[in-house]
């Protein structure tokens, strides 16, 4: 019984990572073909965001056949698709914004209105939060060596930090393409990179409870299938 109650428990945790990676792939192909619409060229060459999001799916092992599909469907008339960015406050007074890829507008905001409303939370109009953050570059390397830090802090490096053996920088999003040239003069592996909306001052919670929630909330935003990206003021510390 022992034996059978182990298989049970991993073949229950293959189905929920290989569930989760699926969500991932789809949200990645979604933001692939926005971007092939908004950047008006299927050619990572020629459109430089879409170079950085065909990157960012790489660094996740999506499959090559899944990233063409997803540049086949940017091409077409028939696939209506549009991105956008939603305000909003969350439990506690977290500030939120959320990036949305959707072929259906009003069903995606009732969607993540509803979250929001089921968190005691509420969006708000277009300006109300977006103005607490700010767009940089972020650059995720292989932990890198002190003094090849401080030359790249000389260089115009905003920030950095390092979590989990690596080394995260950020910087003005005009930086990006220079910043990559300059990392691989200097044979620094680039693991990916990414533009982000950072918050100027971030919001510190620190009790149990309050932290509990506010990961429950933002896991059920980032569940909804047309949520791209969520962005907040919380730290959790």
């Amino acid at each position: 019984m022992s034996g059978h109650s182990k298989w049970a428990n991993i073949k229950r945790r293959k189905e929920s990572q290989d569930k989760k990676r699926g969500q991932l792939f789809s949200k990645f192909a979604k933001a692939i073909a926005v971007a092939v619409k908004t950047g008006g060229s299927a050619n990572p060459e020629a459109n430089a965001h879409l170079r950085m999001i065909i990157e960012q799916a790489r660094a996740i092992n999506m499959p090559k056949e899944n990233i063409q599909r997803a540049l086949k469907a940017g091409e077409r008339k028939d696939v209506v698709l549009e991105s956008f960015i939603l305000e909003g406050y969350g439990p506690f007074g977290v500030a939120v914004l959320i990036q949305v890829a959707t072929d259906n507008r009003q069903r995606s905001i009732q969607e993540i209105k509803n979250i929001f409303q089921h968190n005691d939370g509420s969006l708000v109009e277009p300006g109300s939060v977006a103005f607490q953050f700010e767009r940089q570059g972020m650059v995720v390397t292989k932990k890198i060596e002190e003094d090849k830090i401080l030359k790249l802090m000389d260089w115009g490096i905003n920030d950095f930090e390092e979590k989990e053996g690596q080394s995260i920088f950020y910087f003005a999003p005009e930086k990006i393409e220079e910043f990559k040239r300059f990392a691989q003069e200097k044979q620094i592996e680039i693991i990916f990179v990414k533009l982000i909306m950072r918050p100027k001052t971030p919001l510190c919670l620190r009790e149990k409870q309050q932290i509990e929630r506010i990961k429950n909330f933002l896991r059920e935003l980032e569940s909804q299938e047309d949520v791209q990206e969520v962005f907040t003021n919380v730290s959790l510390g």
